[in-house]
């Protein structure tokens, strides 16, 4: 069973990630989720990014903030893929995190989401293993439909 890893820079980034775990929770999808510090606990990053295959990870969601080296460091690591997500800060509005995860070097890919765009990143996640997994493609197929659906009923309700 391939495992999804939603991982932070702190607890104050759990606000925005817990809406990529309500998705894996809804969908009932294996996932995992920690805090781990590029800058506070760099040993536990290494360790974690390299074993992250070995231990049965399919996709990283990274969330961090500020510098937001999180998702950079870990796609260094690893051959796996890393979506990362910019927590909106304070001074900056995430726009500091969201430039520090987009303009990663060549050869050193992340997917980057939007500001605060963790359910985003679930759904990404989801997308990238519906490629090996016939069930979940077939459960976001039906995911869109709804969207679909939702869009036709408030078209419906305007009155023009």
């Amino acid at each position: 069973m391939v495992k999804i890893a939603v991982i932070m820079g702190s607890k104050s980034d759990w606000e925005v990630m817990k809406e990529a775990c309500q998705i894996f929770e809804d969908w009932h999808i294996h996932y995992v989720k920690d805090i781990v510090s590029a800058h506070r606990t760099p040993e536990d990053l290494f360790k974690f990014a390299k074993e992250a295959k070995d231990q049965g990870f399919g996709v990283i969601i990274a969330g961090a903030g500020g510098a937001a080296h999180l998702p950079g460091m870990v796609a260094s690591l690893t051959t796996l893929p890393v979506i990362g997500v910019p927590i909106k800060t304070k001074k900056l509005e995430g726009l500091d995190s969201l430039l520090s995860i987009v303009q990663m070097p060549g050869g050193v890919p992340v997917g980057t989401m939007a500001i605060n765009g963790a359910k985003n990143a679930a759904l990404y996640a989801l997308r990238i293993l519906s490629v090996y997994d016939e069930d979940i493609s077939i459960r976001l197929k039906e995911f869109a439909d709804k969207q679909k659906e939702q869009v036709n009923k408030d078209k419906d309700m305007l009155v023009l």
